[in-house]
């Protein structure tokens, strides 16, 4: 009778409270077992007593319904537990959503993926690569470009533009002597400053070369403001965030919102350590302090486990949700099949499509899901994940790094999902 008050209670809180606008049902109604579910919870309450977690928002959708949603450990935020409206750092989770952002553009004639960055950044003309580096002095040398990098390289990591932390010797001399974030930033610049400078910088390789993580996304949200003469942010709000009812996601928060912003946490040594409670640390603030005037593209965005829900079932349902259309059902298609031919994004063979990896038959192999599942994730230990075979969508939200356990809570946090159908 408890477990049922408390199943009850949840219910009403989810469709009262944070994600009014999300159907919810029990889980057996959507081919879930409600005991098998329950070993999330046992799984995610050890990784918290055991230090490797300091709290998580986990949500399960199936066949547009909430079927999973529940709250662990703590937010940092005066000891106060983990609550399912807390605001998450999502880090590179920003991407599918400017990803997104290019595709509407796409749609409305302003763009084509293959047309080369250089027609609306004429910074990328006369694209180098970069040969080598004097770490002394960080000067270097290049080559010319056999080709120009297109925005559909931008949207699937295969530009040649890398992270300074890809090669810290190498790449971040260079990246660091032009002084180009690495992503979220509180300094007073600006997306169109410092992405006019990267795209002035040489390739790592001939685009479409390699599959190479880095600032591509960023550049493709400064395209986004010269295709549409709005700022990333006001584009995003009017195109996506506020049509899919995502009323918690932004680029920026008033400082008066801290108290729903969840600390960053570290693993140091085997200790939780709260970053928070060292000041000194460049950055800690975002998003609610600092100039606000940075709009990553590639992790710039902050948000809710329910909020980024409503973006994952938009892609689920090809393009729209309650009836709002954000993108055409081909759109959708072009995001959810590999775009990176015979290239791969790691040794499990997995591939890229635009906004999200693709798993494939092999790459699906190591894990219990399905083969043509779309995910990502953010640093601070986020990831999501759509399965359009079995009409999933999924989010675990958490706010850590670095984690000596993240592959272990990815993997079988995915595994305990699937376990769980019992259809």
């Amino acid at each position: 009778m408890k477990k049922t008050l408390i199943s009850l209670l949840l219910l009403l809180n989810i469709s009262l409270g944070f994600s009014q606008d999300l159907k919810t049902a029990k889980p057996e109604s959507a081919g879930f077992s409600t005991s098998r579910l329950e070993r999330i919870d046992e799984f995610l309450n050890k990784h918290i007593e055991n230090q490797w977690l300091p709290g998580a928002v986990a949500m399960v959708s199936r066949n547009s319904t909430i079927v999973y949603a529940k709250s662990f450990g703590k937010s940092g935020i005066a000891e106060q537990n983990m609550k399912m409206d807390d605001v998450f750092r999502l880090a590179s989770m920003t991407k599918p959503i400017v990803t997104t952002a290019i595709m509407i553009l796409v749609e409305k004639g302003k763009c084509l993926l293959d047309d080369p960055v250089s027609k609306y950044i004429p910074e990328f003309k006369n694209a180098t690569i970069l040969k080598d580096v004097n770490t002394s002095d960080s000067s270097y040398t290049t080559e010319k470009a056999k080709n120009y990098v297109t925005i559909r390289h931008l949207l699937t990591h295969s530009s040649g533009i890398g992270y300074s932390f890809t090669d810290p010797k190498k790449v971040g001399a260079v990246y660091g002597k032009a002084k180009i974030p690495d992503g979220a930033n509180i300094d007073n610049v600006t997306i169109a400053e410092k992405m006019k400078a990267l795209a002035a910088l040489p390739l790592l390789h001939e685009p479409g070369e390699k599959w190479t993580y880095g600032l591509g996304i960023d550049m493709a949200g400064y395209l986004v403001e010269v295709l549409s003469g709005q700022s990333l942010s006001d584009f995003c709000e009017k195109e996506i965030l506020q049509p899919l009812g995502m009323k918690d996601t932004h680029f920026y928060r008033d400082e008066k919102e801290e108290n729903r912003v969840v600390h960053l946490y570290s693993d140091i040594n085997g200790k939780m350590m709260d970053v928070m409670a060292f000041p000194q640390a460049k950055n800690i603030y975002f998003p609610t302090r600092g100039a606000k005037t940075y709009y990553s593209g590639g992790s710039g965005l902050s948000g809710t486990a329910a909020d980024y829900m409503k973006f994952m079932q938009m892609i689920l349902n090809g393009g729209q949700l309650n009836g709002i259309r954000i993108l055409s059902r081909k759109s959708v298609e072009a995001m959810s099949n590999n775009q990176i031919d015979q290239l791969s994004i790691n040794s499990r063979g997995t591939k890229f499509g635009l906004g999200f990896s693709l798993d494939t038959q092999e790459s699906s192999y190591h894990k219990l899901g399905s083969p043509g599942r779309l995910a990502w994730g953010g640093l601070y230990n986020t990831t999501f994940w759509i399965d359009p075979k079995e009409n999933i969508a999924v989010v675990l939200m958490t706010q850590i790094y670095p984690s000596t356990h993240q592959r272990e809570l990815y993997d079988t946090f995915e595994n305990l999902v699937y376990q769980a159908l019992n259809d």
